[in-house]
C-alpha cells in the first residue's frame, strides 16, 4: 500500500476514533492516549498528524461539516419542491447522523469548541439553503415557484424550526430520527402555503460532547 494511501486511512481512523471517544466521555475527558490506542495507532502516528487534542477535535469539525455538505448538495440537486426536498433531507440526514459517529460527534461538540455547528449556525444554514430552494422550486404548495416572498421565507423558516427542532429531540430519543415518524410529521403539514403557520423558536442547544 502506498505511503500516502497509508497516512490518510490512518488520519481517517484517527479522526473516527476521537468521535467515538468524545461520544462516549465528552471532549475534556478524553485522552489523547486512548484516541491513538482505539485506532490501533502508536501515540506518535498521532502526534504526526495532530498537534493537540484542540487540533483533533477541529478535525472531527471539519470532517462533520464536510459530511453534512456533501447531504446539503443532493438536497440542492433534488428536483422536488421546497416541502418533500426538505423531508427527504431530513430523513437521510439522521439516517447518516445514526450511522456516522464523526457526524454524531461534530453535531455535538460546543459552539465554541468547534463554530461552524452550533444549533444558531445550524439554523442559519438550513434556513439559508431552504429558501433558496423555495425560490427556485417552489414551496410544494399551490402556489408554486411564483408565490409571494413572504411565503417562501415563512415556510423556510417553518420547515428549518422542524429540522432544528428534531435534530434536538432526537439527541435525546433516537426514535425521533425515524424514517417512519419522519415522514408521518410531515404528512400532517398543510399543503396549501396560506395556512402554513409562524415558525416556532428553535431550542437553545444540543447536548454537548465537548
Amino acid at each position: 500500500m502506498p505511503t500516502q494511501h497509508r497516512a490518510i486511512q490512518s488520519r481517517q481512523a484517527l479522526i473516527r476514533s476521537a468521535a467515538e471517544t468524545f461520544l462516549e466521555k465528552g471532549v475534556p475527558a478524553a485522552g489523547m492516549v486512548e484516541i491513538s490506542r482505539r485506532a490501533r495507532l502508536s501515540k506518535g502516528a498521532l502526534y504526526f498528524h495532530f498537534t493537540s487534542k484542540d487540533d483533533l477535535t477541529l478535525a472531527v469539525r471539519d470532517a462533520a461539516l464536510e459530511a453534512l455538505q456533501e447531504l446539503e448538495d443532493s438536497f440542492t440537486r433534488s428536483p422536488q419542491p421546497l416541502t418533500t426536498a426538505v423531508r427527504d433531507f431530513t430523513v437521510e440526514l439522521f439516517g447518516r447522523v445514526e450511522s456516522d459517529a464523526v457526524l454524531r460527534a461534530g453535531l455535538r461538540l460546543r459552539p465554541e469548541t468547534a463554530p461552524g455547528l452550533g444549533i444558531y449556525a445550524l439554523e442559519q444554514r438550513w434556513y439559508a439553503l431552504f429558501l433558496d430552494k423555495a425560490v427556485t422550486c417552489g414551496t410544494g404548495g399551490p402556489a408554486g415557484p411564483h408565490a409571494s416572498d413572504t411565503e417562501p421565507r415563512r415556510t423556510a423558516q417553518l420547515l428549518t424550526s422542524i429540522v432544528v427542532g428534531l435534530l434536538h429531540l432526537g439527541s435525546e430519543d433516537g426514535t425521533w430520527w425515524d424514517e417512519e415518524a419522519i415522514v408521518g410529521l410531515w404528512a400532517l403539514l398543510p399543503s396549501a402555503p396560506g395556512r402554513i403557520p409562524a415558525a416556532v423558536p428553535a431550542p437553545a442547544q444540543l447536548p454537548a460532547a465537548g
